[in-house]
């Protein structure tokens, strides 16, 4: 049995790695800004600014496409994703929980687009982790207060889009406010999309395309997670002033800030689910892509993932092993434990318990930018003896889920998937085998 599970863990880990490299930045970014050449051929000058956990290879990219045209030039990521040997300015500042680095960045590139002209561009290279990395705090408010809300929604079960809309009413980037910053140049947004639909307004909290939510839904996301008491006052403050029209809203879809602005998801999901299940076809495996937008709880996605496995294992139906099923999107989480793990080791947990015994199931599941929550993992790898594997070393399973201690729990058995930032974010891909084979 070692045989076969050392087998399909290696092919797991090909498989996710040929879907991330189906996405890369610097390819994608490539490919647009040859589409893009006559518009790029108008501008006098060009400002580029790069912003979330691709920002290095995407801002690379238009360097080594235009790097005589460019005038400005700025990317702002996460930490431990710039490079020091970079030919530009990288800044490198706190993500999922925001710092002064990251504020003082975003002070830096509003003024830089404030300066351009009518006759230039602002080439805006957006991926995901832009939120937290351009946390400004809006008039009244503070850093701290921005981080503790932010700390209470990762908590929360609330999605990215919830979140969103409370970053959004909280600072003077998000939301539509670095067009309005950078008009009356034209400004031109390349994304690497990470949520589900692919919602220009939601990714890195939308900051060149028109925010649909508003003041009164921020307070309903505080609401309906429980949190109203527990923001710091000035935050409530702050949103119920705009609630009632004492802070200006956001702008919105047809205000006139949009007029020349171009806002050009480059990459999704859908892109390196594709490339994922090509790779699983090469490897000998029937494969079918289930959804690139699963959203919702985490436990009830793992419980669903884990239903289908065990009705091909068993009926052959909708696929007849050897099979993988392909998936992505991003779940929640509501941490109630005081463990450590992010959402695809606690999905792994979740689907390991739920496969445990049924021989022949597998799962691969990973944060497509190669961090899960706040650890050095993408993820983890289960199989459908992992919950005796771990018995027999004296960790209950469910225990660990219970604490949402799921990153100690793969560690302790060696099937954690740490693979280094990979510079790319199009949520997360998850992988479930199931093999014919019940030894080998």
């Amino acid at each position: 049995m070692n045989d076969l599970r050392r087998r399909i863990k290696e092919q797991a880990l090909d498989i996710f790695r040929n879907s991330v490299a189906s996405v890369d930045p610097k390819a994608v970014v490539r490919h647009a800004l040859s589409e893009l050449a006559d518009e790029i051929g108008k501008s006098a000058r060009i400002c580029v600014v790069g912003i979330g956990k691709a920002a290095l290879p995407m801002v690379e990219a238009a360097r080594e496409t235009m790097a005589d045209r460019i005038t400005d030039c700025i990317a702002l990521t996460k930490y431990g994703h710039g490079n020091k040997a970079a030919r530009f300015e990288v800044i490198e500042a706190g993500h999922p929980i925001p710092d002064e680095n990251g504020a003082a960045a975003t002070e830096r590139i509003i003024d830089m687009v404030k300066a351009t002209a009518p006759e230039d561009l602002v080439l805006v290279l957006l991926s995901g982790g832009g939120s937290a990395l351009t946390s400004l705090p809006a008039e009244g408010l503070t850093l701290a207060d921005l981080a503790h809300t932010n700390r209470l929604l990762i908590d929360s079960s609330a999605d990215i889009r919830q979140i969103n809309t409370v970053r959004k009413h909280l600072s003077v980037f998000s939301g539509g406010r670095l067009a309005q910053y950078a008009r009356p140049a034209r400004l031109v947004s390349l994304i690497l999309s990470d949520v589900v639909g692919d919602d220009v307004s939601a990714i890195a909290s939308g900051p060149t395309a028109p925010d649909t939510t508003t003041f009164a839904d921020a307070l309903d996301v505080l609401n309906t997670y429980g949190l109203t008491k527990r923001v710091v006052p000035p935050v409530l403050q702050h949103l119920a002033a705009g609630a009632e029209g004492r802070v200006p809203e956001t702008p919105k879809p047809g205000d006139p800030v949009f007029e020349g602005v171009t806002n050009i998801v480059v990459a999704s999901a859908a892109t390196a689910l594709v490339a994922a299940q090509q790779r699983a076809v090469d490897l000998g495996f029937s494969a079918f892509v289930l959804s690139s937008s699963f959203a919702g709880d985490t436990h009830e996605l793992a419980r669903f993932h884990a239903a289908i496995a065990r009705e091909v294992r068993r009926y052959g139906r909708p696929l007849a092993p050897p099979a993988c099923l392909i998936s992505g999107g991003e779940t929640t989480v509501t941490v109630t434990g005081s463990g450590k793990g992010g959402r695809n080791t606690e999905f792994a947990l979740a689907f390991a318990r739920e496969t445990d015994g049924i021989r022949g199931i597998f799962g691969l599941f990973c944060g497509s930018d190669g961090t899960d929550g706040p650890t050095d993992a993408a993820g983890a790898f289960t199989a459908f003896d992992t919950v005796a594997l771990a018995r027999e070393k004296g960790l209950d399973a469910r225990d660990y889920l219970k604490n949402n201690d799921s990153y100690t729990f793969f560690h302790a058995l060696g099937d954690l998937v740490v693979t280094g930032p990979t510079r790319i974010n199009v949520m997360d891909i998850r992988l479930v085998f199931i093999t014919p084979e019940v030894a080998g």
